[in-house]
């Protein structure tokens, strides 16, 4: 299981400092893959994935503990488009090239760990874990963040049970920087949080 994401932007706006710039609002992390800057259009695909997979969401995620409604998604990607335009949080929809329109995941980048930092949190459908999609789509996404005027850290945070959110971090070279206390907020989590940090290359003189 691929899932670190907190609600999508959540019910208010974000608290972070905005980042200096944006980054793209399309990005290929592999072939046959896109992330996509969330979009209202959007909506009704992403009510239906999480809908479809709330058994596979549930364990890791506060926000899947009952199904979404229609306007309720259309209201939290509303917060999304509008956290975006702040530059306080950036989140893409994960699709499949050959199935244009269908949503089989999300990753997004928040600014609520501080100057300088972004947090990434992301899921994948279970119909699409275990073939490498988390790890490419994290990867683009982290490289984006990197890339970003002022931002010198990306972080993961998962709960150490999640093991497949771990891997991934893993994967990418993260460093597991420290385990935490934590809340617990899903049926799965153990009330520790793990750290892992990917820094970027030293600011010039």
């Amino acid at each position: 299981m691929n899932h670190v994401m907190p609600p999508p932007c959540g019910d208010a706006p974000a608290s972070g400092a905005p980042a200096l710039g944006r980054p793209p609002e399309l990005l290929r992390p592999a072939e046959g893959i896109t992330l996509r800057r969330r979009s209202p259009a959007q909506a009704p695909a992403l009510n239906a994935a999480v809908r479809a997979d709330l058994d596979h969401l549930r364990p890791w995620l506060e926000w899947a503990a009952e199904a979404p409604t229609p306007a309720r998604t259309a209201e939290l990607t509303a917060a999304c488009v509008a956290a975006w335009d702040a530059g306080t949080d950036f989140i893409y929809l994960l699709g499949l090239d050959a199935e244009p329109g269908r949503v089989i995941g999300s990753f997004g980048l928040h600014g609520r760990i501080g100057p300088g930092a972004l947090e990434i949190g992301y899921w994948v459908s279970a119909a699409h874990t275990r073939r490498g999609i988390a790890t490419a789509a994290a990867r683009s996404v982290a490289a984006a963040a990197l890339a970003l005027p002022g931002i010198r850290r990306v972080e993961i945070h998962c709960d150490p049970a999640n093991t497949a959110s771990g891997a991934v971090a893993r994967r990418l070279g993260f460093r597991l920087d420290r385990v935490v206390d934590a809340p617990v907020r899903a049926p799965g989590e153990t009330g520790r949080k793990q750290i892992w940090i990917q820094e970027g290359p030293a600011p010039l003189p």
